[in-house]
């Protein structure tokens, strides 16, 4: 068997592992578009480093477009195989996937407008509405705890990764020549004090383990509670200096989030008297989609919905469903919170609420989770006093802030405690993706140190035989 690595390797986007067995069978982990790359962003996604035709199969860990974007123009470059996912993956896909489309076409008509004018010639989107629609025709649902025989040689597991709705951990076990070999791609690893969803679950013991490491050196800020946070950068923005509060913020699971929090202040009676605007018809078909399955949240919020029977839902709350209401905000004098995706800030409609406001020093843009080092995010994290927003220079005065502790990766604990079930000495080969390279320098450290031998940090379109 042969492993190579098309994505997330040496960064944190574009998910993209192609397994070849002896059989000459193709099977694809993820298939993840790159996101916030700077320039690179448009080659990386249009270059596969292999051919679509050959792949047999997809193994999909979850819905973020990282890990799933790039299945349209699988399909639309001549894949015709099986995608297995979770049903609540299948379902988050089908909505994330047709707005990544629309958000390609639309900024490709944006483009190509200046492009026109400079005598460039057009440009084409990754792929379109309708190619969207098309891929969701190969989705095959398996359930959590299910072993489901995929190929002839090939079963799958999934365990729950407690990422975000419907997330995977993907156990393979694979019969070469008589050989067995136990593989497992962890997707996403989520955190173990998750307010939302339950803990990663343990999985079989494997001989080869492919994890990911975002936040493979670092501990998330548990000092202060995310509502408490968040209260913060409200009473600081919207009550004191009378301005807009912007919240980019991913449409699954970092805005379900944010409401479950808005929705604990107002339980508290401590939730300010403002308007909270949702926009983002993204956000709010995942917020629906996120409801239909209370099995998967924890105990708390299971004790929660008792009493209170929709947790992301108060007073205040607003959902912005058109382009007319959205561009309505701009013109809007009184102090509100506008939560809105993405949450890189490097598409959607926030980026043109950041646009709009980033230089009025009234305003505050609050970032809740990571961000590529080279997107819109994290240059205002950054601290860049100009920033290039559709091609024009802004000066930055409102304040920018952050919330770490708000990411749905696991820290290097929850790392660790994943990690747990497994017997070091047993596992031959690791392969640490999806995280930039000094940390995962350092993630590699640890895993050594706690016992495990052979662990690699491979290049984008490395290859080997495990």
């Amino acid at each position: 068997m042969k492993i190579a690595f098309h994505g997330a390797a040496r960064c944190v986007t574009g998910s993209k592992h192609l397994l070849t067995l002896s059989s000459g069978r193709k099977i694809l982990l993820d298939c993840g578009m790159f996101q916030g790359m700077g320039r690179d962003t448009d080659t990386l996604n249009r270059h596969w480093g292999f051919n679509p035709e050959e792949v047999d199969l997809v193994v999909l860990s979850h819905a973020h477009i990282d890990h799933s974007g790039l299945l349209p123009k699988l399909v639309k470059d001549g894949f015709r195989g099986p995608i297995y996912c979770t049903p609540a993956t299948r379902e988050l896909a089908s909505v994330l996937l047709q707005d990544s489309a629309e958000i390609q076409e639309d900024d490709v008509k944006y483009i190509n407008k200046r492009r026109a004018m400079d005598g460039q010639p057009y440009l084409k989107p990754l792929y379109t509405q309708d190619d969207a629609i098309e891929v969701l025709q190969y989705f095959k649902e398996v359930d959590y705890g299910q072993v489901v025989r995929i190929d002839e040689d090939v079963e799958l597991l999934y365990t729950d990764a407690g990422h975000i709705i419907g997330s995977a951990v993907v156990n393979l076990q694979i019969v070469e020549n008589g050989k067995v070999t136990h593989l497992t791609f962890s997707g996403d690893v989520g955190r173990y004090r998750d307010v939302i969803l339950k803990s990663p679950a343990e999985f079989p013991q494997a001989d080869v383990i492919i994890i990911e490491s975002t936040y493979g050196n670092s501990l998330h800020d548990l000092h202060l509670t995310t509502p408490d946070h968040i209260l913060e950068w409200i009473e600081k923005t919207c009550i004191k200096k009378r301005g807009k509060l912007i919240i980019p913020a991913f449409s699954v699971g970092r805005t379900q989030e944010i409401l479950y929090a808005l929705n604990q202040l107002e339980l508290e009676r401590r939730l300010p008297e403002l308007d909270y605007f949702v926009d983002s018809p993204l956000s709010i078909k995942a917020t629906e989609i996120v409801k239909h399955y209370p099995e998967y949240f924890n105990k708390h919020i299971q004790k929660i919905l008792q009493s209170d029977n929709d947790p992301f839902k108060f007073r205040g709350l607003k959902y912005v469903k058109t382009v007319d209401e959205s561009k309505m905000l701009n013109f809007r004098n009184e102090p509100c919170v506008i939560i809105s995706a993405s949450g890189m800030a490097e598409a959607g409609r926030v980026k043109h609420h950041i646009s709009n406001n980033i230089e009025n020093s009234r305003n505050s843009i609050l970032m809740t989770g990571y961000c590529e080092p080279n997107s819109l995010g994290a240059r205002l994290m950054a601290g860049h006093k100009e920033v290039k927003i559709f091609g024009i220079e802004h000066e930055v005065h409102a304040e920018i802030g952050s919330i770490r502790s708000m990411s749905a990766h696991g820290d290097y604990e929850d790392l660790s405690q994943f990690l747990a079930c497994q017997d070091p000495k047993l596992v031959r080969k690791m392969f640490i993706v999806h995280g930039e390279y000094n940390v995962q320098e350092d993630f590699r450290d640890r895993l050594i140190h706690k016992g495990f031998g052979d662990v690699e940090i491979p290049e984008l379109h490395y290859e080997l035989g495990i």
